[in-house]
């Protein structure tokens, strides 16, 4: 296993399902997390631990500048176990900081240790009202939008870094998450995506697709992953267990 991939989120709902896929592949895994705790379960299934805060710019750009990953995966957020209402407000806010900050910060680390490609997570659930299923190149909502303008300008702002990064960069844009560690067992909105579907599209992202937006969520009408589906051989309909 002489390539390698950094895994940014390992330990989230996405990275521990990515993970596994991409060890199967052959790629030696270095796995990102905030937790000693979370470490040790990294590490116990098949990936190389990296304890590090993705706010620590000087640290991070060390540990990659080590490890010389070929591929660097941003699967980083800040939001609670199924979207509990109570939290979201405050967690809105942590999680645009995030995109925008913590995207910089992993991007220069990236470009500084040589890395070919990084992909992206995003979302697909912010475009701006109009007639579905919305494209890639559809406009988002306007960032003074009174709940949600903080979260667009931060996806702007964590697309555009990616996309101009002198490197391969690709935005994933997933609907809304349901499956194993999400907190929910359904889609719970128009264009969701189910974690195990989502993690693939990160897998084939890796030796797939140009530089570029890709929508990742089901077809049911909201949004269109036909781009993914056509570029990637991606199959929201694919599980792990299946």
């Amino acid at each position: 296993m002489s390539r390698s991939i950094f895994l940014a989120g390992a330990s989230g709902a996405i990275g521990r399902r990515l993970a596994p896929l991409l060890i199967a592949d052959g790629w030696r895994v270095y796995g990102s997390t905030r937790s000693s705790d979370k470490a040790i379960r990294l590490r116990e299934s098949g990936v190389e631990p990296v304890v590090v805060d993705v706010y620590d710019a000087a640290t991070l750009r060390h540990v990659l500048s080590g490890i010389r990953p070929e591929v660097v995966i941003h699967q980083l957020t800040d939001l609670p176990y199924a979207l509990e209402a109570g939290q979201m407000t405050a967690a809105l806010v942590r999680n645009a900081r995030l995109r925008d900050e913590g995207t910089r910060n992993l991007v220069a680390a990236a470009v500084d240790a040589g890395a070919r490609r990084l992909i992206a997570q995003s979302i697909s659930f912010v475009y701006a009202d109009g007639p579905g299923p919305h494209l890639e190149a559809d406009p988002l909502l306007p960032i003074t939008h009174p709940v949600y303008g903080e979260t667009v300008q931060a996806v702007c702002s964590l697309e555009r870094q990616v996309l101009e990064a002198p490197l391969d960069g690709i935005v994933l844009r997933y609907g809304l998450f349901y499956g194993p560690g999400t907190g929910f067992d359904a889609p719970i909105a128009p264009g969701s995506v189910h974690v195990d579907a989502a993690a693939k599209a990160a897998e084939l992202a890796v030796t797939k697709g140009a530089r570029g937006i890709y929508n990742v969520a089901e077809t049911d009408g909201a949004v269109s992953s036909e781009l993914a589906i056509r570029t990637l051989g991606w199959d929201a309909g694919w599980r792990i267990d299946a």
